[in-house]
């Protein structure tokens, strides 16, 4: 029995019996996950267990500007429709006390293992990077599929980190290679770079440090958060979200960055050789911390928290809630690189479907309604191409340049430009919510996200542009 757990639960459960979503809110999202009411961020704990997945997430239900971190709780059995399944775990332990920070689920024999991060800062004049802060790797269980986590217990105390690092290490993902339990962490070292952590287990419970798994790489910025791996389509992956990178040109340009690397694994010392260079995973606005896992149908499944820390761009709080997570994006390896596709459960939203030949020239136009919608662009030939949504966010496209470029107004709240090279535009596929926008490029090459706050009445999607080819609409319904 912990009586400051039940007091917790109890004060959030009276919250929410008294909780009703304002319908007159113009941004509250229709089809993708957010917060009930105030603060998400990182997805964590992504899995499928008995055909029921589950999204949990960094949440302080008390303060859409950010505050004390529990993990919220969603299910689904689509991954379009959501049940809200109230807090997983909370700060309640010495251990965890100032946030139940990000982490995983690993699920084996019919029980789902959790680990995270719980984080207790101190009081006293500390810099919080090399003194000050306890950053434990926590461990516990669900019995029941997932709805109730218990047994939580420290399995890396902060104290037992090798002494080059300093207190940020975080964010464990675990995997099974060969009969043993591996876990990488984020990490941050003394010497204020980033690298990904790698300890070994036989039991799930017993950690020992086996080294680095892959960095710190020059340029690649003092702390890399939110690791994940694993094998897809006989390459390895690594993601990080690497924090302090410079820009350079197009890329990097947001204040921290999150993309992967192609390579293969050192079997005999568990370590990573990358193949290629680091790839972004998304060039839009609103990107960070994704987290994969595998469904029970063998695809490997990303969501990413839309939006950013520290961004010099807001959102709007006026209805006590901030922050979302992106679409399940389905991921494969093709090409030698890692494509990106909408999860196609998306498509029972379709309704209303208008399928149009594109044969644009100067002053001719295509346009649409609707503020939650589809739009399928498929190109045959092209020299320029524009498309305006909702009058204050706009995607354009040079043949000359080969760049496509994203730019919003006073929609943006601080957010500019954006820009990515394309060797051809062949397709565009922008998914259309009340405050949101995902563009996935030439069938999930490239991918651009960002939020967006246009006036209430504005609903026109309108292309122009000297272009040929087909565009689809679809308004999305759940």
């Amino acid at each position: 029995m912990n009586p400051l757990h039940d007091e917790m639960k109890q004060r959030y459960k009276a919250m929410m019996a008294s909780f009703e979503a304002n319908d007159q809110d113009p941004y509250r999202l229709h089809f993708h996950v957010m917060p009930p009411t105030g603060w998400l961020n990182d997805p964590n704990g992504a899995c499928q267990v008995d055909g029921l997945y589950h999204l949990y997430y960094q949440y302080s239900p008390y303060d859409a500007a950010g505050g004390l971190k529990y993990w919220g709780h969603y299910t689904s059995t689509d991954l379009v429709h959501f049940d809200d399944a109230g807090l997983a775990l909370l700060p309640d332990q010495p251990y965890d006390l100032h946030g139940v920070y990000s982490g995983s689920a690993f699920e084996e024999d019919g029980v789902i293992h959790y680990f995270y991060t719980g984080n207790v800062k101190h009081l006293g004049d500390h810099d919080y990077i090399t003194s000050g802060r306890e950053q434990n790797t926590i461990h516990a269980v669900s019995y029941d599929g997932g709805m109730t986590i218990q047994n939580k217990e420290v399995v890396i105390d902060s104290k037992d980190y090798p002494a080059v690092f300093s207190n940020h290490i975080r964010d464990p993902k675990i995997r099974k290679i060969n009969g043993m339990y591996y876990m990488i962490l984020g990490a941050r070292n003394r010497h204020d770079e980033g690298l990904v952590m790698l300890y070994k287990s036989v039991n799930l419970k017993d950690w020992d440090y086996h080294g680095p798994y892959f960095g710190p790489e020059v340029g690649m910025g003092y702390m890399w958060e939110c690791p994940d791996f694993f094998e897809l389509n006989n390459k390895e992956v690594l993601i990080v979200s690497p924090q302090g990178m410079e820009p350079d040109g197009l890329l990097y340009q947001n204040v921290y960055q999150s993309g992967y690397y192609l390579g293969e694994m050192d079997e005999e010392h568990v370590t990573f050789k990358p193949t290629s260079h680091f790839y972004e995973l998304d060039h839009g606005f609103d990107f960070y911390a994704p987290q994969t896992f595998e469904d029970e149908q063998g695809r490997r499944i990303m969501w990413a928290w839309m939006g950013l820390p520290d961004a010099d761009y807001d959102n709007p709080l006026d209805y006590d809630w901030q922050h979302a997570m992106t679409l399940p994006r389905v991921l494969t390896v093709e090409n030698h690189q890692l494509m990106q596709r909408p999860h196609p459960n998306y498509q029972t939203l379709r309704h209303n479907e208008d399928r149009r030949q594109l044969q644009l020239s100067e002053g001719a136009y295509e346009y649409f309604t609707g503020k939650v919608a589809e739009l399928l662009v498929t190109i045959e030939q092209v020299k320029d191409l524009s498309i305006t949504i909702r009058s204050d966010v706009t995607l354009s496209y040079d043949d000359d340049t080969k760049q496509l470029t994203l730019t919003l107004g006073d929609a943006g709240r601080g957010r500019q430009t954006r820009a990515v090279d394309l060797t051809a535009l062949n397709q565009l596929q922008c998914f259309v919510d009340h405050s949101s926008l995902e563009v996935f490029i030439n069938d999930g090459e490239q991918v651009m996200t960002t939020r967006m706050y246009p006036k209430a009445d504005e609903e026109k999607l309108e292309l122009t542009g000297d272009v040929k080819g087909t565009v689809t609409h679809w308004s999305l319904q759940k």
